[in-house]
């Protein structure tokens, strides 16, 4: 099993990245899991509490099920991933039942901030991009996909995203084998790549059978 760590700013392209090596390699050999789902529950605070949680920090994942479940799967065992609701700042009573695969990719901003976690990387990568592009993508995404106004995205940008991204996020490349950066072309090429040292696992892990 391979299984790779895809960190970066949120707003970076992380997401990007790894739609364009899924549609290199074949659903049926990887999956994907998401630190989103990994907050740890709030359904036990006023809702009032829960939106002043601070997403940003390393503390707000629950790190450790995070890495019982990659190690479960690295050891071929199936996991019931959590479900996130960032409408609701708490997690739903849904399940995502995940059988494992020959690879794993695990992205998220603070993927690589864990140490235990980040031992379970076989491939570690950061997507890089300037903060005014990931800014802007922040503000879009909130607002679309998560109903917040543009007031309440900015004062988190203020409050918590920024100073957090510079204390643990932007710190954390330093531990990525590969750093991907925000240009389409030198961002196909390091696509490329990896997609062709993924394939080649996989073709290696065929033959061993």
């Amino acid at each position: 099993m391979l299984i790779i760590g895809i960190a970066g700013g949120t707003g970076s392209g992380k997401t990007t990245v790894v739609n364009n090596i899924l549609s290199q390699l074949s659903s049926e050999e990887v999956i994907v899991i998401s630190q989103d789902n990994y907050y740890r529950d709030s359904a036990h605070l006023p809702f009032d509490q829960r939106v002043a949680i601070n997403f940003d920090h390393p503390r707000s994942i629950d790190f450790e099920l995070l890495t019982q479940h990659i190690s479960a799967l690295k050891n071929g065992k199936s996991i019931e991933q959590p479900i996130y609701s960032f409408v609701t700042h708490s997690r739903t009573n849904e399940i995502i039942l995940t059988q494992p695969k020959k690879v794993i990719i695990v992205e998220g901003i603070l993927v690589l901030t864990h140490p235990p976690l980040r031992e379970l990387f076989d491939i570690k990568l950061f997507v890089y991009t300037d903060s005014d592009e990931r800014l802007i993508r922040r503000i879009r995404r909130d607002i679309q996909e998560r109903g917040r106004d543009l007031e309440e995205v900015l004062l988190r940008y203020q409050k918590t995203l920024k100073p957090m991204h510079e204390q643990f996020i932007e710190p954390s490349k330093n531990y990525a084998d590969i750093i991907i950066p925000n240009d389409r072309k030198k961002n196909n090429v390091a696509i490329e790549v990896l997609s062709s040292v993924i394939q080649n696992k996989i073709n290696f892990f065929e033959n061993e059978k």
